[in-house]
């Protein structure tokens, strides 16, 4: 099943998870998993993955944009920005302390290496690129609708997933 707009997010989503607690890239939160639908309940969530952290497309023109214009999704009513992919807990806690994500949870780096979020809903890399989740974005309404859902064609691609693009769709 591949989720698409008007679909309902999924039940039982969780992600691994560890919170960014200060600036130092080489100290982490521990490791725990982050219940999506509970968190998520009633709260607009922009969810945005991308193929592997610290990778040159996501690290250059994915991920910063949205750092720089998280005020600006907040100010459209987006109670979360959310940014998964294939890496750790670990790595992406640090790659979002060097990226200057917003502390706190209403920003979030999580991991999809053990629930398998993208592959069980057709939004994976695709075939010869390993474990790694692709490049995508979607929209989750306060009473759980996705209302747009836009995956890249190419991987090094940034455009139905930019910042740019989910600010004219929330």
């Amino acid at each position: 099943m591949v989720l698409q707009a008007g679909d309902k997010f999924p039940e039982g989503v969780k992600f691994g998870w560890a919170p960014i607690l200060d600036e130092d890239p080489t100290v982490c939160g521990i490791p725990q998993m982050y219940d999506a639908n509970k968190e998520w309940a009633g709260k607009k969530v922009v969810i945005v993955s991308v193929p592997g952290a610290f990778t040159p497309s996501c690290s250059a023109y994915h991920l910063p944009p949205y750092v720089q214009k998280f005020e600006e999704l907040k100010s459209k009513g987006v109670d979360k920005v959310v940014f998964i992919s294939n890496n750790d807990e670990y790595v992406l806690a640090g790659w979002g302390k060097v990226n200057k994500v917003p502390k706190g949870e209403d920003f979030l780096m999580l991991s999809d290496t053990k629930t398998f979020f993208s592959e069980q809903y057709g939004w994976q890399a695709g075939p010869n690129r390993g474990d790694r989740t692709g490049r995508w974005a979607m929209i989750v309404e306060k009473d759980g609708k996705i209302s747009y859902a836009g995956n890249e064609g190419h991987l090094q691609e940034v455009k139905a997933s930019a910042v740019e693009t989910i600010l004219t769709k929330v």
